[in-house]
């Protein structure tokens, strides 16, 4: 679903992102499935940007955000799960536009 089909626009500096396509299992380098319900330790996840609000300077829609699954709100939007960040809150941002002089920080 892209952001202009979303029936809801995003404040301030709130991010909403899509964790559809994350599975919660992982592979080991050696190729073992590791289950989603393991815990080790503090794991950090990537979502998609689906939609952010006017405040928001280092986010676009369609980037792949880094953030940690405790510091989020889920909301449902048409029957799509979404999961509600603020910017600061994001750890890293994965897009083709970023240069190599490009350090995501509040200077």
């Amino acid at each position: 679903m892209s952001a202009d089909a979303l029936p809801i626009r995003m404040l301030h500096d709130r991010v909403l992102v899509s964790t559809e396509g994350e599975s919660g299992e992982r592979k080991s380098n050696s190729g073992i499935v590791i289950p989603a319900t393991v815990e080790i330790g503090k794991r950090l996840s990537w979502a998609k940007v689906v939609a952010t609000g006017s405040s928001v300077r280092n986010v676009e829609v369609g980037d792949r955000v880094l953030y940690d699954p405790e510091d989020r709100a889920e909301v449902e939007v048409r029957g799509e799960d979404y999961t509600l960040l603020r910017e600061r809150d994001l750890h890293a941002v994965a897009a083709e536009r970023l240069s190599d002089e490009t350090t995501g920080l509040y200077l």
